[in-house]
């Protein structure tokens, strides 16, 4: 027997879920749709920037963590600091993001089923799924998402492909900063996300083992010295994913779903809250293009400042003038910091702002 739901949710990750609490808290009955069990982890730097925790806070979302304040790229024994000019940012475990995300989901009254969006129909009215008949349905079902790739919206696959890592070591943070290790090709993100608790990231476009990346970082090698790995190693990629467009009829594309250029400012978890909320407003207002239209305009500078660093940082000498440069230069480079750092879109919830 089929039954009716305001909107579907495709994907359980932050994304999926921020999606559903913004409906469901403008009075929308929601289902959340994801084919993994329990709480959920990711190969995420789980670095959030000052933007990224007042959206969480703006939906009442208060994970615990270890606060950030600011930015540190480091090379060859030189480091460049930028300092957050506007509160701090916090290093989140990925599973405690996502279960207090779980929590206020379900307080909300959304229903989350372990179950994966396949087949879809949809016509002017509604997206039928198995047994359900939803007016919307939001695919924030990740990097390779099934949704984005069974419409057809998928973009070609990146000329360029790099891939990330991640494992978290039990050893004391050594800085109150996101430190970025550059060598000649790969970085190195580390996040401190507790006590006694950090996360190493790597990115690179090779795909090599996760401690073949780390032996490209001797300084950070050493500080890692006799720290027990305290996870596996998780991994992610390619990272560049296109989409034609966002809005297929009745479905919309949310999160890394929607497009997703490269993991190296920092940006996914800000941008995947901030589309959540334009998609919601979108709905509400009976107008899914308008969420093209403003998924655009939100990740504009992500888009243009991601793709530029990119191309840059593929030539060697361009990636060891790195660090030199945001030494010689620090009043640019704190400003790019704080402009990355800064809210992406409104703060209000969509069922205030729609």
């Amino acid at each position: 027997m089929s039954r009716s739901v305001d909107l579907l949710v495709a994907g359980g990750g932050p994304a999926g879920l921020a999606t559903a609490l913004h409906a469901a808290r403008a009075g929308w009955d929601v289902e959340v749709w994801d084919p993994r069990r329990g709480t959920i982890d990711k190969a995420c730097g789980e670095g959030l920037m000052p933007g990224a925790l007042a959206a969480l806070h703006a939906l009442g979302v208060d994970p615990p963590g270890r606060d950030l304040h600011g930015v540190r790229y480091a090379a060859h024994g030189r480091a460049a600091t930028a300092h957050f000019r506007h509160g701090p940012g916090r290093g989140i475990r990925r599973t405690a993001l996502h279960a207090e995300l779980t929590r206020a989901v379900q307080e909300a009254g959304v229903r989350v089923e372990q179950r994966a969006v396949g087949a879809l129909r949809q016509d002017a009215d509604e997206v039928r799924v198995e047994d359900v008949r939803a007016r919307y349905l939001v695919a924030a079902d990740g990097l390779h998402s099934p949704v984005r790739r069974r419409l057809g919206l998928a973009a070609p696959a990146a000329r360029h492909a790099r891939f990330g890592l991640r494992r978290h070591f039990a050893v004391a943070p050594w800085s109150p900063y996101v430190e970025v290790h550059w060598a000649s090709q790969v970085e190195a993100y580390v996040t401190p996300v507790g006590h006694h608790l950090v996360s190493v990231a790597v990115l690179g476009a090779s795909k090599a083992a996760y401690d073949a990346h780390l032996d490209a970082f001797p300084e950070l090698r050493s500080r890692l010295e006799g720290a027990a790995p305290a996870s596996q190693v998780r991994g992610a990629g390619p990272l560049r994913q296109g989409a034609r467009r966002r809005v297929a009829g009745r479905v919309l594309l949310v999160g890394d779903a929607a497009g997703y250029v490269d993991a190296l400012t920092g940006e996914g978890l800000a941008l995947g809250f901030a589309q959540a909320q334009a998609a919601v407003t979108a709905l509400l207002a009976g107008d899914p293009q308008r969420y093209e239209r403003d998924w655009v305009l939100l990740t504009r500078r992500y888009r243009w400042l991601t793709a530029g660093l990119l191309a840059g940082t593929r030539l060697r000498p361009l990636r060891r003038a790195i660090v030199p440069a945001a030494l010689a230069l620090p009043r640019i480079f704190d400003g790019a910091v704080n402009e990355l750092a800064r809210p992406v879109g409104p703060l209000t919830t969509a069922a205030g702002s729609a």
